[in-house]
């Protein structure tokens, strides 16, 4: 083809563009981010978000996000939280948290958080140990390469009830069984002498509530990432 001709074909098709912007659609480049470390969450409704506060961008997981992304940890997390569910008693649609886990945990999967659960009042003791061992090694099993995190229940009071104290403690212990870090937020007293935090219904964050737990767990993943 000579000169002349490449000039005009060249012209033509530029002409064809500005004539017609939204073909330049077509030539879209999509840039995948690789630095993007993959993390699962599991959850009850302090994870879910409720009508108390925390739903959608006013969550606590979609706070964390942008707070470690501006931390320069950016985040594609899968998250599977359901309201009432916990490592034995089955959620509003059914789930425990062993079926969240076997929802939102990827082979790829830099990190996984347990999150809860105060639901698990009432399930037998040694069913709760069986279960959030089961859960937790169901995890290493699908991310071999992920380190877990398992956070228990937190209470929105000083006043915390020993049922809530007996899950905690049971958690923390198949925790460290299992190698895995525990984070206790009663312990930490998370949500004492807070009450602007918490909702109405006196149990559930309202967005100041999912600001905070953000505050608390983004850097607990940001350590965890960077081991």
């Amino acid at each position: 083809m000579s000169r002349l001709a490449t000039f005009v074909v060249g012209l033509a098709l530029l002409i064809a563009v500005v004539a017609h912007p939204e073909r330049i659609r077509s030539y879209d480049i999509l840039i995948v981010d690789s630095r993007l470390t993959h993390v699962a969450v599991i959850g009850d409704s302090y994870t879910t978000g409720t009508d108390e506060g925390g739903l959608g961008p006013k969550s606590w997981t979609a706070r964390a996000w942008r707070a470690l992304a501006q931390h320069g940890v950016p985040v594609a997390a899968d998250v599977a939280a359901e309201a009432h569910a916990g490592y034995g008693m089955p959620g509003v649609h059914g789930g425990v948290f062993g079926d969240l886990t076997a929802r939102a945990v990827k082979p790829d999967d830099a990190l996984v958080v347990f999150f809860g659960s105060r639901n698990d009042q009432g399930v037998d003791l040694g069913l709760l140990a069986d279960r959030a061992f089961a859960d937790v090694d169901a995890a290493r099993h699908i991310a071999p390469s992920a380190r877990l995190l398992v956070i228990g229940p937190p209470w929105p009071t000083a006043d915390v009830p020993d049922s809530v104290l007996q899950i905690r403690d049971v958690l923390n212990a198949v925790a460290q069984g299992a190698g895995s870090a525990f984070v206790d937020p009663i312990g930490d007293r998370w949500f004492f002498d807070r009450p602007d935090l918490i909702g109405p219904d006196g149990v559930h964050p309202n967005d100041a509530g999912h600001a905070y737990l953000a505050e608390k767990i983004a850097p607990l993943i940001r350590t965890q990432l960077s081991q």
